[in-house]
């Protein structure tokens, strides 16, 4: 698909029109850190656009700053729970107050990738066979059904926090109750080998799929944002009927727990060519190493065009 095919993505607004505009960041998730970064760039973008346009560093006092300041329009740049999942979504609904990306629902269903997965499942599409671990006895059960190696994952973080790839039952074991000390509900997925996706949709527009590559078990906390040995090929290198079979399931998954705005589905592929999704992400990251601003990129929208169209994307406050 060439560049001129995402021409409607270009902000058209004018940047004093978008009025002003509060970037809401860091907050109280483990992945805090991650957050202040993408914060920082976003806000820079957009003070350089010449949008009117202030940080909030989510913390305790959020409501009154809320309550107390002009705004016209909330950047949520807040990425894991209380920012991501819905609640500041419904926070900002309440106050009347419009804010980028998907809305209660959809956030609060791709948040939780156990029922993120049910969703998918229960319309066809492919995700891997999974069980919910509470338990030893449900490691050697999961374990028995699902077979190695597998992935664990904490229900409710982003990132890769929490994860782990195992090999067999006492290393199951052991990475449950790591996983449970970030979140009460944790999962274990079928491990699948092959290549791994990661798609971005912006304004209801799937970009250039990115093929990941790294040296790591898989696209770990570190690959994401520490290594300079993850690689990112764009175009992602499959034949233009696997491209265009992964954009389609890409647009189907997002159209299945209501993506709004933006958002980044990650999918894997295996050994036999096909498809499977992991998971869904509303606010992805903005950092220097994110994956969103590269493929704006490749559809030719430079960071600030990106935030740009965000912001024009931004879903007015829903009934």
């Amino acid at each position: 698909m060439t560049v001129s095919a995402y021409s409607s993505l270009f902000s058209t607004i004018a940047p004093k029109d978008f009025g002003r505009v509060a970037v809401l960041y860091g907050g109280k998730s483990a992945e805090r850190e991650v957050s202040l970064k993408s914060g920082a760039q976003v806000l820079g973008a957009l003070q350089s656009a010449g949008v009117d346009v202030f940080g909030i560093d989510v913390g305790d006092d959020l409501l009154e700053i809320l309550q107390r300041e002009k705004i016209d329009l909330a950047f949520i740049i807040l990425h894991g729970r209380g920012g991501e999942d819905g609640s500041m979504q419904g926070l900002l609904e309440c106050l009347g107050i419009p804010y980028t990306g998907s809305g209660i629902l959809a956030s609060a269903l791709a948040m939780d990738k156990l029922r993120t997965k049910q969703v998918w499942k229960s319309l066809g599409l492919p995700t891997p066979h999974h069980a919910v671990l509470a338990s030893e006895a449900d490691c050697i059960l999961a374990g028995r059904e699902l077979g190695f190696p597998l992935i664990v994952k904490p229900a409710h973080e982003g990132s890769s926090i929490g994860m782990a790839k195992v090999t067999g039952v006492e290393e199951l074991i052991a990475a449950w109750k790591d996983a449970s000390t970030y979140d009460s509900q944790v999962l274990v997925e079928q491990w699948i080998t092959g290549p791994e996706f990661t798609i971005a949709t912006l304004r209801d527009q799937v970009l250039p799929p990115i093929a990941l590559g790294t040296p790591h078990s898989f696209y770990d906390y570190d690959a994401k944002y520490v290594a300079n040995d993850t690689q990112y090929r764009i175009p992602c290198g499959l034949d233009p009927v696997k491209e265009q079979e992964l954009i389609e399931l890409t647009a189907r998954a997002c159209e299945a727990i209501g993506i709004a705005g933006w958002g980044r589905v990650d999918v894997m592929q295996d050994t036999d060519g096909q498809f499977w999704l992991l998971e869904v992400n509303t606010t992805p990251g903005m950092t220097d190493h994110s994956l969103v601003p590269m493929a704006a990129r490749a559809a030719g929208l430079d960071f600030q065009q990106l935030v740009l169209a965000i912001l024009a994307a931004s879903i007015p406050v829903r009934g």
